[in-house]
């Protein structure tokens, strides 16, 4: 069985803080950095999902109007259905 040495324990130690200071001041002087270019790179996604949306609507020309219809619905009323009885509610 290995045993640990009073200065080999302080030396992992030592070197842990080390590492997690080092990473701490890199992200502080590299994190905005970092940060700009994700968000550059998603403002990029959403203008461009943006200019798709708008796109079918620059084809046409400034000052014509054209109305958009919807598909007809397959629903048509049942008059056989039965007839109408008004109620009135009782408090």
């Amino acid at each position: 069985m290995l045993e640990a040495s009073f200065s080999d324990v302080l030396q992992t130690i030592l070197i842990i803080l080390l590492v997690y200071f080092a990473f701490k001041i890199l992200i502080k002087w590299f994190g905005p950095l970092i940060l700009k270019y994700f968000l550059r790179k998603v403002g990029k996604r959403f203008e461009q999902q943006f200019r798709q949306q708008q796109d079918p609507n620059s084809q046409k020309k400034e000052g014509k109007v054209s109305i958009d219809k919807g598909p007809k619905s397959g629903r048509k009323s049942n008059k056989n259905v039965g007839e109408y009885i008004d109620y009135e509610e009782i408090d």
